[in-house]
C-alpha cells in the first residue's frame, strides 16, 4: 500500500511523524506521505519539521516516508508563492487542498491549485472537465480518497478523470490511527467510485511511480 495523504500532529494529526509511519508498515504499507496542512503561518515550521522526521524514519526503517504538504484553505492568489516556498525548502510532494463538498473551500480554488503546480490536487469535489484537462495537462494527479465527507464525490472525480485523461491516485486522508486503510480496502473503494479492477490497477501504478520519482529512486521493496 502507499498512501501520499497523511497527516500527523505537526498539524491535525493524532499521532507523531513517527509513530504514523510506524503504524502504517505494520498495516502493510511500503510508502506513506506526511502531508500536514500549512498555510502562510505554519509553512516554514510544518516544512522544516516534516523533512527532519522523515529523514530519521528512512535512515531507520523499510518503509519510506516522503515529506509533504498540503496547502489547506489559503488565498487563492497566495497558492503559487507557497508552491515555490514549499519547494525552495527540499518539499517534493506538494498537495493543495481541493474544492471538497464537506467544508467551505474558495470557489476557483481548484483551477487556482492547477495553475500553481502542485503534485495532487485533493479531493477536488465537483471538478469540472475544464480544470480536470489541465490536471491532465499539467500532470496534476487528482485523489481518490478514503476520508468520510471528501469521499462523497469520488464517483465525479473517477469519472471526470476518465474523459479528461487526468492520472489518479488513492489516499486516506489519515488524521488518526484508524484511519489508515489496507490496499484491499483501497481496491473497493476505487471500484466503489465506478473504475473496474484494471483501472483500479493503474491507480495503484501512479501512486508507485511517483513515489519512485519523488525519491529518485528505481524500485520499492
Amino acid at each position: 500500500m502507499i498512501d501520499l495523504h497523511t497527516h500527523s500532529l505537526l498539524s491535525d494529526g493524532a499521532l507523531l511523524p513517527s509513530e504514523l509511519a510506524r503504524r502504517a508498515e505494520e498495516k502493510g504499507y511500503r510508502a506513506i506521505g506526511i502531508t500536514d496542512h500549512a498555510d502562510a503561518s505554519n509553512l516554514d515550521f510544518v516544512t522544516g519539521a516534516v523533512l527532519r522526521a522523515c529523514r530519521d524514519i528512512n535512515k531507520n526503517w523499510r518503509i519510506k516516508a516522503i515529506p509533504g504538504v498540503e496547502l489547506t484553505h489559503m488565498p487563492v492568489e497566495s497558492l503559487k508563492s507557497a508552491v515555490r516556498l514549499a519547494r525552495s525548502k527540499g518539499i517534493r510532494l506538494i498537495l493543495i487542498h481541493g474544492e471538497t463538498l464537506s467544508e467551505p473551500v474558495i470557489p476557483g480554488t481548484n483551477r487556482q491549485a492547477l495553475l500553481a503546480g502542485p503534485t495532487i490536487l485533493t479531493h477536488p469535489g465537483l471538478i469540472s472537465i475544464e480544470d480536470a484537462k489541465l490536471a491532465a495537462a499539467k500532470g496534476v494527479y487528482l485523489e481518490i480518497t478514503a476520508r468520510p465527507g471528501h469521499s462523497l464525490t469520488n464517483g465525479h472525480v473517477a469519472s471526470i478523470a476518465k474523459i479528461a485523461g487526468a492520472g489518479l491516485v488513492l489516499n486516506s486522508d489519515s488524521h488518526e490511527p484508524g484511519d489508515l486503510i489496507t490496499r484491499e480496502f483501497a481496491e473497493k473503494i476505487l471500484l466503489g467510485a465506478g473504475l473496474d479492477k484494471k483501472e483500479a490497477g493503474q491507480v495503484f501504478k501512479n501512486s508507485e511511480r511517483l513515489v519512485l520519482r519523488l525519491l529518485d529512486i528505481k524500485r520499492l521493496v
